[in-house]
């Protein structure tokens, strides 16, 4: 999917088909080739898929938060002259979708969560990151799946090197506090734009719990489970995920 990247002032951004806007937010460690399934299966059914690459290490530290991403977002949609988009976040992406669905509800036009931080998310638990460590970060990789096979070398090689880059495992710190910060409990009884959320029932990182609690307190929600699923149920099982986002995009006629 890099060969395909489009740069385009201060932006690097994904983009493939055309119709209604699905903008994709990828989550902490997670990259754009995450949401493969999502580009191959949407953009034949008229749908146009954007995957903008979020500066989670690029901000200072100060503005490594999750409303900053947010607001970089909201520069990227304007810049696109992008509205009434659906959102689809996940795990820290999730997070920035309903963050910046709170603040410009006007230019949302769906939202779709799964394995979402902003009401509890575990992470990597009390004991990370361990530099140098690598078969502790393996183990920790694996975690985020139901099949700890899907956490190849590349994945698990790739998280070794973020956090045995110093500033990047400061910025990794300093963006989960943020996010243990701008819990989202308060606000999603007030959020009515139309929500998906499609859950792992055997997500380690944000517990099937976290999906129940988002359906209860968010007025227009809809719940779907992925079974022997993990975290990132896009990666784990795509055609799965694909199914349940195409009817629930068919029944809001989006």
């Amino acid at each position: 999917m890099k060969d395909q990247l489009i740069k385009d002032g201060k932006y690097t951004y994904l983009e493939i088909g055309t119709g209604q806007p699905l903008v994709i937010l990828h989550g902490l460690m997670g990259g754009l080739s995450n949401f493969q399934g999502v580009t191959d299966f949407f953009p034949p059914k008229g749908y146009q898929v954007i995957i903008p690459e979020l500066p989670i290490y690029d901000m200072p530290l100060l503005k490594t938060t999750v409303k900053s991403f947010a607001t970089y977002l909201k520069g990227f949609l304007t810049h696109k002259g992008l509205t009434n988009v659906i959102l689809i976040g996940n795990s820290l992406g999730g997070h920035i979708g309903l963050l910046f669905s709170k603040m410009h509800p006007s230019m949302v036009k769906g939202l779709v969560i799964t394995g979402s931080s902003g009401l509890y998310e575990s992470a990597m638990g009390d004991s990370y990151p361990k530099r140098g460590d690598y078969e502790f970060i393996k183990q920790k990789a694996q975690d985020v799946f139901y099949d700890p096979a899907v956490a190849t070398k590349e994945i698990v090689d790739d998280v070794y090197a973020t956090v045995n880059d110093r500033m990047k495992l400061v910025k990794t710190l300093a963006i989960a506090k943020s996010a243990i910060r701008h819990n989202m409990a308060q606000d999603l009884p007030k959020m009515l734009m139309p929500t998906c959320i499609i859950w792992g029932k055997n997500d380690k990182v944000t517990p099937p719990n976290v999906a129940e609690e988002f359906e209860r307190l968010m007025p227009n929600a809809e719940l779907f489970w992925i079974d022997k699923c993990g975290h990132a149920p896009m990666m784990e099982h795509p055609d799965e995920f694909n199914r349940l986002l195409d009817l629930w995009l068919q029944s809001r006629s989006f």
